[in-house]
């Protein structure tokens, strides 16, 4: 790891600072905004219901300062460039991300690990292991956004950095506790750490949705993992672009090509983006896998479950009942 990246402070690397090849091709970036329905973007939210009796409370009550309200962007299909969508999903969180915590962090809890919006929690899944296994490990949470899921990680004993594209976020982080997290501010492709510096990586609805170039992330995080380093991700579940992002019936017709790869884009009246997300098949998701130097253990794709009556954006019971909204790739690095 760089020097910097201590506990209770962002150790900056922006995507400027990096080799232009790395910043062209890749970005980080966690979920978004649930109940903001911009067409495509479904993968953007992660904060699931929790089940009756959850006793876990939040603590974020400060006041946030919220920005001006910006025009609605229009909502495209159209090509991206790894350029394009690392600056544009950079501003988008930086922008909206006070708005986010303030809506939904309450309801995420200052430390709970949760794998999508069926409300998956990985104190139950263990994805990344048995109980007991992550004491002692060194874990990459990669688009981390206020450290959640790094702050559950760092309670079972773990050493955990939480890495994100957006500063805002991590001021976030910081806001609500870093003790035991390293914030590390730096571009899901072009990591900033020596070789072999973690046991597990990690990623909630994190970066792959949003980069051009998957594998390059995939790769770096293959790089950095130790021989045997498990990495965990999910991501909106492909079928899900085949569908109207809507809870209700009217999400339940195919409306387009799943096999159409074009990304997910809103831009504003200067035609740039200000926000895209790219599209995989889950054919595509595993070959990927494969090229970025890991094995597949398991696909999980979270069922709906009977305790959870929210709706976030595109996703709910109706549907949640009858299709899958969250893939969940478990791999580990080839030695």
């Amino acid at each position: 790891m760089r020097e910097g990246a201590h506990p209770g402070r962002i150790a900056a690397y922006p995507a400027q600072e990096l080799p232009r090849e790395a910043a062209e091709n890749a970005s980080g970036h966690p979920t978004a905004t649930p109940g903001r329905t911009p067409g495509r973007g479904s993968g953007r939210r992660t904060d699931a219901g929790r089940a009756p009796g959850d006793s876990r409370k939040s603590t974020t009550r400060e006041p946030i300062i919220q920005e001006a309200e910006q025009p609605e962007p229009e909502a495209t299909r159209r090509t991206a460039s790894g350029t394009e969508s690392s600056r544009a999903n950079r501003g988008w969180w930086d922008r909206n991300a006070d708005e986010y915590q303030s809506d939904h962090g309450a309801f995420l809890g200052d430390g709970r690990f949760v794998w999508g919006p069926e409300g998956l929690d990985e104190a139950d899944a263990r994805l990344l292991g048995p109980a007991g296994a992550l004491e002692g490990r060194d874990v990459l949470e990669i688009g981390a956004g206020a450290a959640q899921c790094a702050r559950w990680l760092a309670e079972q004993g773990a050493r955990p950095v939480a890495l994100d594209l957006s500063h805002r976020q991590l001021q976030h982080a910081l806001r609500i506790g870093a003790d035991g997290i390293a914030m590390v501010e730096a571009d899901a492709g072009a990591l900033p750490f020596r070789d072999g510096s973690f046991d597990l990586a990690c990623s909630a609805y994190g970066a792959l949705p949003f980069v051009a170039d998957p594998v390059r992330v995939l790769r770096e995080v293959r790089r950095v993992l130790r021989p045997g380093g498990r990495f965990v991700f999910s991501v909106t579940h492909p079928i899900r672009w085949a569908f109207p992002d809507e809870p209700g019936p009217e999400g339940l017709s195919v409306a387009a090509s799943y096999f159409d790869r074009t990304p997910y884009v809103e831009q504003g009246e200067d035609g740039e983006a200000v926000y895209v997300e790219h599209h995989r098949t889950v054919g595509d998701r595993v070959r990927d896998v494969v090229a970025g130097g890991f094995r597949l253990v398991d696909l999980v794709e979270p069922e709906w479950p009977l305790w959870n009556r929210e709706e976030w954006g595109g996703w709910s019971p109706l549907r949640g009942q009858l299709i899958p909204g969250t893939a969940i790739f478990v791999c580990e690095r080839h030695e």
